[in-house]
């Protein structure tokens, strides 16, 4: 098996969808800006530095999944989709995919399923590990899940994906992952070809003590 694993925000996409979709929700009203922006910039800056804490951001951005029908939800994402994802989409996202269609392909995202799986469908991706928010009787309650797929998270929810399937790391012959940030180093330093794609400053610097490529998916 041949996997190509590609991170989703500020690598195949040009900014962050996580974030993205919390400033839409403040731009319809759904959300009080004066409550909710500061807040979503914080746990975004936190995000860059490393200094995350994965719970209690999923606690903030989950929460309003939880407040409105499914098919409302739904409803303002299919704007979502045509008003920030699509111009959003980066120059050199097709042809890397392109590049590995005889490959699996993969979006591992720490971002949650609701807001990346009709990215993925958008972008041809077929396979999407992604945080799942919980669902009760159709509805999203608010929590999460099972494991948030965010740093070694990424690694663990990769493996039962594959065991689900009857495989192991072994079964791997060959594997890549590209991504932008230093919360993707455990599965950068798992797989056989880890790219960086518009790094971070610290990501930068450890793909370039450890030789590792280094590409813009911005500019062509």
């Amino acid at each position: 098996m041949r996997l190509a694993l590609f991170d989703l925000d500020n690598t195949l996409l040009a900014g962050d969808s996580d974030f993205e979709w919390a400033q839409f929700l403040m731009d319809q009203g759904v959300l009080d800006r004066e409550v909710y922006e500061a807040r979503n910039q914080r746990f975004y800056d936190q995000y860059k530095a490393g200094t995350l804490d994965i719970h209690e951001f999923l606690a903030f951005q989950l929460k309003p999944l939880a407040r409105h029908p499914r098919a409302q939800l739904d409803a303002w994402h299919r704007e979502f989709m045509a008003t920030r994802i699509l111009p959003m989409i980066a120059v050199g996202t097709p042809e890397l995919l392109a590049r590995h269609a005889g490959d699996v392909r993969m979006i591992v995202t720490a971002t949650n399923s609701f807001v990346t799986a009709p990215i993925a469908r958008h972008l041809g991706v077929p396979h999407l590990i992604a945080t799942e928010p919980e669902q009760l009787n159709g509805e999203f309650s608010g929590a999460v899940s099972g494991l948030p797929s965010f740093r070694e998270g990424k690694v663990t929810r990769l493996e039962q994906w594959l065991a689900e399937r009857g495989k192991a790391w072994a079964d791997v012959t060959e594997s890549w992952f590209y991504s932008d940030s230093l919360n993707d180093l455990p599965l950068l330093d798992r797989v056989h070809h880890p790219v960086a794609v518009d790094p971070d400053a610290t990501l930068r610097r450890h793909a370039e003590t450890r030789g590792w490529p280094v590409i813009s998916l911005r500019s062509r």
